[in-house]
């Protein structure tokens, strides 16, 4: 760094408090400062003709030029460059970035002023030239600059540098670079495949139960081998009843509370019963977080202290895995928008470095990624056995790995929706272990969901017609051998395309016109949140759903003659290819088949949707500002996971730490009956476990008793002065649980400035950082903070230790009863609220309350803002549902004092 500049600016607009928590500044330091006008000749003069480099450097400049400071200097972006040089770095923000590169941050240790955030960003700068200079050979770096100069990709300047000094390293090391445009197959290089292929014993050998219960005795394996390890009687009896399952072939279901050591206490059985007996065993998880903790930790555990070799595997859907071959062809034709290049150039660094060609690994950003990774997914019907070489194909590697497994790791949806639809990702398999099976009728729900909206269908018919980028280009380049005659034919074929693709995308916009203004009767506005309309039978049978009716058949006969006319063209290569080598014509036809797949599928649940719906589904529309979708779910998914689970499979245990309700009345001790009822598993053995925390010693229960109920006048004064009184208490350790956004706002803006006069951050979850991120700032050494958040905070997330030292239950978690799956499914039940709204609501509940507890020697408070839970007649349901702890109620004004009280251990 040769030269500095910095000063402060003085506002058009006072400094708010937000902006002087997040950086510092107050007003007080911008009074006398002056203003950006005085200041612009001075910022023209230092920056010149320079390269500008910033981090989201859009935003800086053009954050200038609305203050009539244009800069028409060449630009670099290093979030840009730390996502194609760093490809799977997860998160691309500055402060995170120096944590992943070990990078020197100012005293605070964060980075939200604007000169500590210049130098960090020149630091990072530094650091990802010679990790490119490092890492990336000459051929790669030209590739990159290549493609990157013919799209004008501006970072194309930062690789074009270095790649001069590495070409000048290469001479001097005497070994030249060599330029070599077919270097695919040597991108991908996965490691060797260990194992053979499963083979199941014709009769199955028993489980030595005492021998497997003895690893976790005082001088057992496991004891031997993890310092400090103790017995835990709850996973000793989950170990026995899982063998016991294996063994007899039963279905079972096991509630196992937080600290029982529920993932060894399946997987120990598991790894035996299929290395034993040469049959695999899949486990099911409906979280990346628990899945991560399985193949990072548990497992890896297992296999050192297990006698003999046990092999895992995390087998996805096809759509997760990189088809090489389609990335070969956008390396043939070159990327044609700067955002395919960074892309392209994300892909270009991280194939040599991924074992599985899982494109999770890239953590795309950006809904435009995402769409284009897509396009080059395993899902395409490209990606067949006899198109790849498949010792260099990510998805074959995949599947050859899950048939040499012992276990299987998958998701909930991919389970069902592979199940159902036969599309064999999984090898055989009889044995199934679901873990957080409290959300397998909401993920399976999900994966057999349709959505479309308006860009969704203009993209699926535009990647046919698209110029240089779409099919029918591809087919018209490929067939341009053929004699006259036959060209004719297929160019006429191709003009019916087209013909119709343009009047499709134009009635396209007719029909999500007609559609929006039949649905304005049923909306309230565009407002901040998305609305949902439900496409029930009497909504169907408004005057102006005709006219939605006929925009539809409109759109549908275009769609059809895309496809008909797509067909066609295909049968004629076919045929063409027996009289001309074609180039690729196998490609070519897998191409055809894909769009064609694509297509009639969004034509088939759209014409469902709208002209012809059945009754095993449930409709939508969802408006959302100015964006317009249309929707589908299965009704019931209780007789699927009967049909392709407990009848189809031998062994089958389903477990999470929250299965079990309580009666609506609180008569007798929470129950399996409700999840038995939503998924069909009525004749599953059961078993409850306790946890082993002490709940009495550690957790306090405060019922706050003189709070008005949620509807009446005053709720949010009360929930925002109880939100203060904790937090300041504390100081900071809180977390508030809400149920909507909308609430969790109106409270965020009453208790902000209090607390921060008390010292308190208030991190909110609306205000546009990741849960993940807002959770690591929370759990920050010394950070005195309060965590507000809504639904996906209710779950998942682990905070132990002094970090976290109260759960705010603001109120009790019902479903939205205008949610279309949730009214759906209302309509069901005889009395829908005792029977199906109060059971999904103590799910989630328990879950808010588990957020407390997560270690031995945790300890704290949950605090119940909901006066419901005392005054209605269902509310002891929700009290009797939690583990035993000590529970008290009392006023919101002794708050402050039973704290104190609480953790100076006055009890």
């Amino acid at each position: 760094v040769i030269d500095e500049f910095e000063s402060l600016i003085r506002p058009t607009s006072p400094v708010s408090e937000e902006i002087t928590q997040i950086t510092g500044i107050t007003q007080a330091m911008v009074n006398d400062a002056p203003t950006l006008f005085k200041v612009r000749s001075q910022i023209r003069k230092i920056i010149g003709d320079h390269v500008i480099v910033g981090h989201n450097v859009g935003f800086d400049v053009g954050f200038l030029q609305s203050e009539n400071l244009a800069l028409h200097n060449e630009t670099i972006d290093t979030v840009t460059l730390a996502s194609v040089i760093l490809p799977s770095a997860g998160r691309y923000n500055l402060e995170s970035l120096a944590h992943f590169l070990q990078l020197p941050l100012d005293e605070s240790g964060q980075a939200h002023r604007a000169m500590a955030d210049v130098l960090l960003t020149a630091e990072l700068l530094l650091a990802l030239r010679e990790i490119t200079l490092r890492q990336l050979d000459v051929g790669t770096l030209s590739e990159i600059v290549e493609a990157g100069s013919r799209v004008g990709w501006r970072e194309a300047l930062f690789f074009d540098d270095v790649l001069k000094d590495a070409v000048k390293i290469a001479f001097k090391s005497k070994n030249p670079p060599k330029r070599d445009g077919k270097r695919l197959k040597e991108l991908f290089k996965p490691e060797r495949i260990d194992g053979k292929q499963l083979t199941p014993k014709e009769k199955v050998e028993l489980l030595p139960e005492q021998e497997i219960l003895g690893m976790f005795g005082p001088n057992g394996n496991f004891a031997r081998q993890f310092e400090g390890f103790e017995v835990r009687p709850q996973q000793v009896d989950m170990v026995a009843a899982v063998v016991e399952a294996f063994n007899h072939g039963r279905h079972l279901l096991i509630e196992a509370g937080t600290g029982t050591g529920k993932s060894m206490g399946y997987l120990l059985p598991a790894a035996f019963w299929a290395a034993q007996n040469g049959r695999r065993v899949v486990i099911s998880t409906n979280t990346i977080n628990l899945q991560d903790q399985l193949v990072q930790k548990d497992i890896p555990q297992l296999q050192k202290i297990l006698p003999f070799e046990f092999r895992a595997t995390v087998r996805k859907g096809r759509r997760n895995y990189l088809c090489t071959r389609l990335f070969q062809q956008m390396r043939h034709k070159g990327p044609s928008t700067s955002e395919e290049m960074t892309l392209y150039a994300r892909m270009l660094v991280w194939l040599p470095t991924t074992q599985t060609g899982d494109r999770a690994e890239l953590s795309l950003r950006s809904f435009e990624e995402r769409m284009m990774s897509d396009k080059m997914s395993a899902e395409n019907d490209i990606c067949t056995p006899d198109m790849c070489t498949q010792n260099r194909c990510p998805r074959y590697i995949a599947q050859r790995r899950a048939d040499n497994a012992h276990v299987i790791i998958v998701n909930h949806a991919l389970l069902l929706s592979d199940l159902a639809n036969e599309n064999h990702i999984l090898p055989e398999f009889v044995d199934l272990i679901v873990d957080e099976a409290h959300h397998l009728e909401v993920a399976v729900t999900n994966g057999l969901s349709f959505e479309a909206d308006k860009r969704f269908l203009e993209r699926t018919i535009g990647d046919v017609i698209r110029a240089r980028s779409g099919l029918l280009d591809e087919v018209t380049g490929r067939t341009n051998i053929v004699a006259p005659d036959h060209r004719s034919t297929l160019d006429g074929l191709v003009n019916k395309v087209r013909q119709s693709a343009e009047l499709a995308v134009s009635r396209i916009d007719e029909f999500f016109g007609t559609l929006s203004y039949f649905l304005n009767d049923f909306t309230s506005g565009r407002g901040q949140f998305a609305q949902q309309i439900r496409l029930t039978t009497a909504v169907r049978s408004q005057p102006l759903f005709d006219e939605v009716m006929i925009s539809w058949d409109n759109l549908h006969k275009p769609l059809y003659q895309i496809i008909k006319n797509l067909k066609t063209i295909a049968e004629a290569i076919i045929q063409l290819s027996e009289q001309y080598e074609i180039d690729d014509v196998e490609l070519m036809v897998q191409m055809l088949a894909t769009a064609l797949r694509g297509l009639e599928e969004t034509r088939h649940n759209i014409h469902g949707i709208i002209a012809d719906p059945t009754e095993d589904f449930i409709y939508w529309a969802e408006v959302f500002r100015d964006k317009l979708s249309l929707h589908a779910a299965p009704l019931h998914v209780g007789p699927l996971v009967e049909e392709y689970i407990f009848h189809a499979k031998e062994t089958v245990v389903l477990t999470s730490a929250t299965m079990r309700t309580a009666p609506a009345f609180g008569e007798d001790e929470p129950n399996f009956d409700y999840i038995r009822q939503r998924l069909h598993a009525s004749d599953a053995y059961e078993m409850a476990l306790g946890s082993p925390f002490d709940y009495p010693a550690s957790t306090l229960l405060y019922l706050v008793s003189d709070i008005p109920e949620p509807n009446q006048p005053g709720y949010d004064r009360y929930v925002a002065q109880a939100i203060i009184d904790t937090a300041a208490t504390l100081g900071g350790r809180t977390l508030a649980l809400f149920t909507s956004y909308s609430h969790l706002r109106t409270i965020t803006d009453m208790v902000r400035e209090p607390l921060r006069q008390e010292g308190v951050t208030v991190l909110a979850q609306h205000e546009g950082a990741s849960r993940q991120q807002i959770t690591d700032q929370f759990k920050t050494p010394g950070a005195r903070a309060v965590l507000l958040g809504t639904r996906s905070f209710w779950e998942g997330v682990d905070i132990p230790g002094e970090s976290l030292q109260a759960v705010m239950l603001v109120k009790i978690p019902f479903d939205v009863p205008s949610d279309p799956v949730f009214a759906a499914r209302s309509e069901t039940f005889d009395n829908s609220f005792f029977q199906y709204s109060i059971p999904e609501a103590i799910l989630r509940w328990r879950q808010g309350f588990g957020r407390l507890i997560r270690r031995q020697t945790d300890e704290g408070v949950v605090i119940v803002l909901d006066k419901r839970v005392l005054s209605k007649r269902y509310g002891q349901a929700f009290t009797d549902s939690l583990l035993a702890c000590t529970t008290i109620r009392q006023p919101a004004a002794r708050l402050n004092e039973l704290l104190i009280r609480w953790f100076n251990r006055e009890r």
